[in-house]
């Protein structure tokens, strides 16, 4: 489905304008609706499951970005539903002014639990309208790691350690061939199939993917098995 397009409201979610949050919304779900820019995969090697895995989404996000923050909740629903790793990578979008200290911090929780550091993601994501500048994005981390029992330190990254992770994150994309956020993957150790597959559309396309990388890897039925009858 071609969702209409609005270019004032696009380009003054882009910048990060103060609008109504239903507005917002809006904006951000006619993003998410309308099919992501295909990309020319340069290098394959970031598009595969982690080890043990047959399929598992992999995603290239910026935690500022409108349309990811739309498409969050499919993702979030898919991977558990289908019990499959979700592999996020940082690719930051210059303009935007709190997205880079946003992906230090969750790197930050990172560390203290992988479920912490993708909480604070999503929470990122679910509250991204209230969030304008680095102040209001340190006042809810404050918030959030207090409701979580966590004590932050004075300085997150004194070392540059996390935010030499990030620029490695965005190397990546920049290898793989990356160019727009959210970029998003569905990809398949040993399938008969396509190894990955660009989901274009999440909210109509990401489901359907899953199931046809699970059946490209499925393994074949056992040949003892497969005979009903006949001797042993």
């Amino acid at each position: 489905m071609n969702m209409p397009r609005f270019p004032r409201l696009e380009n003054a979610v882009r910048r990060r304008c103060v609008l109504p949050a239903s507005l917002l919304a809006f904006a951000a779900l006619s993003l998410a609706a309308r099919e992501q820019t295909p990309v020319q995969v340069l290098d394959a090697s970031a598009l595969h499951p982690p080890a043990g895995a047959r399929v598992a989404i992999v995603e290239f996000d910026d935690l500022q970005c409108p349309a990811c923050a739309a498409a969050n909740p499919v993702l979030k629903a898919a991977a558990a539903q289908y019990k499959i790793p979700w592999i996020r990578h940082d690719f930051l979008i210059p303009y935007h002014n709190w997205s880079r200290q946003a992906a230090i911090n969750a790197r930050w929780f990172d560390l203290k639990s992988k479920s912490l550091g993708d909480e604070y993601r999503d929470q990122l994501f679910a509250n991204q309208n209230s969030i304008y500048n680095p102040d209001t994005l340190n006042q809810f981390t404050q918030k959030f790691a207090q409701s979580h029992g966590v004590a932050l330190p004075f300085a997150i990254d004194p070392q540059g350690k996390l935010a030499a992770e990030v620029d490695a994150d965005i190397a990546l994309a920049q290898r793989t061939g990356i160019k727009s956020t959210p970029t998003i993957f569905v990809v398949a150790a040993n399938s008969k199939g396509a190894p990955f597959t660009q989901v274009l559309n999440p909210a109509q396309q990401l489901y359907t993917d899953i199931d046809k990388a699970l059946a490209d890897t499925a393994a074949p039925a056992k040949a003892a098995t497969a005979r009903k009858s006949g001797g042993r």
